[in-house]
């Protein structure tokens, strides 16, 4: 008995010796593991779930910043404010300026630049547009009225567009200004100024109609008493009556002396301002001249009482004087001299 309780016990000892420890997970333990793992949120199922969501915080916003709100201003400091603050109008007065554009020689500039002085509001007196002498640059020459300030702006304007390579304000700069002018002038004289302008393109004096017959039938009777006592109450004489007396034509002879006439006069004053005769024709004369602007009106002027039948003007072109460099000696003259006494000078 002694040796089986002996086997027995060595046959446990070797058995727990070769087995390996197992350790055993209650399901307690399990289920609160469960319990402990991350979910993924609830299925949103309608618009309402933000309400849970907000129920569930249940925390209160911080309060609202304090706003300091203005006193109530009275009628008095409001309208003082206004009168104070609103800018005074300008006194610059509107003056005649001239801008000189250089721009690339492209299509659609003309259209920008004319687009930008009238949206400013700008009436553009002249604009004379050429070619230079280099093949892809033009030169614009505009001239308007306006105050400095805003004359300016838009010279900064039209310079920020992409074709435009300079803009440049001869206003107070020392420039030559011509103007060309072709006049067509009647050589008639001014008595016969409408019947020209109504001849045609060749501006032959119109024939005046034959004077009227004597009515005949019924008809043309009734009409000419109705329209006598319509025109017998209007005593004025500012009005000339109906049916004029046409002057009586020139001889041959006269026509011919009166052309000749006017024709040495209008020939003598062009020759006076620089001008000349460029086309002659049976009852006019064509003029050019070339000056300034008010040259130009000043001619335009003398020249309406011979009858002025049709004129062309070019707008104003401009170029700067070139600066005289003065030597070194006159300016050393200049400097010592001042106002001579002649009392001090020697005798011859």
């Amino acid at each position: 008995m002694a040796s089986l309780y002996a086997n027995a016990v060595r046959r446990t000892a070797a058995a727990t010796r070769t087995l390996k420890p197992r350790h055993f997970s209650s399901s307690l333990c399990r289920r609160s593991d469960a319990d402990n793992a991350p979910k993924p949120p609830p299925p949103i199922d309608d618009s309402t779930s933000a309400l849970e969501y907000k129920r569930t915080l249940r925390h209160r916003p911080p309060p609202l910043p304090a706003m300091d709100l203005p006193r109530s201003r009275s009628a008095e400091e409001a309208v003082t404010n206004i009168l104070y603050n609103t800018p005074p109008p300008s006194l610059q007065p509107f003056k005649k300026h001239v801008l000189n554009c250089l721009v690339q020689n492209e299509p659609g500039v003309l259209s920008r630049v004319s687009g930008i002085l009238a949206g400013r509001g700008f009436n553009i007196d002249s604009l004379v547009v050429c070619r230079t002498e280099i093949r892809d640059l033009s030169r614009m020459c505009i001239v308007l009225r306006g105050q400095d300030g805003v004359v300016e702006q838009a010279r900064r304007q039209l310079e920020d567009l992409v074709p435009v390579w300079a803009v440049l304000d001869y206003t107070y700069t020392h420039c030559i200004e011509r103007e060309l002018l072709l006049a067509k002038v009647s050589i008639l004289g001014p008595e016969y100024l409408e019947d020209q302008l109504l001849g045609g393109p060749t501006h032959e004096p119109r024939r005046h109609p034959a004077p009227a017959t004597e009515p005949h039938t019924k008809l043309e009777r009734e009409m000419a008493l109705a329209q006598h006592f319509e025109h017998a109450a209007d005593t004025s004489d500012a009005d000339p009556p109906a049916h004029a007396p046409a002057p009586a034509p020139l001889t041959p002879s006269q026509a011919l002396r009166l052309k000749s006439d006017n024709l040495q006069a209008v020939s003598t004053l062009s020759k006076q301002f620089g001008g000349r005769i460029v086309d002659v024709s049976e009852h006019s004369v064509i003029v050019e001249m070339c000056g300034k602007t008010s040259r130009v009106e000043a001619f335009l002027a003398l020249l309406k009482p011979f009858g002025l039948l049709e004129a062309a003007r070019t707008g104003l072109m401009v170029m700067p004087r070139t600066p005289i460099q003065r030597s070194s000696d006159d300016s050393d003259i200049e400097s010592e001299g001042g106002v001579v006494d002649a009392s001090l000078l020697p005798p011859g």
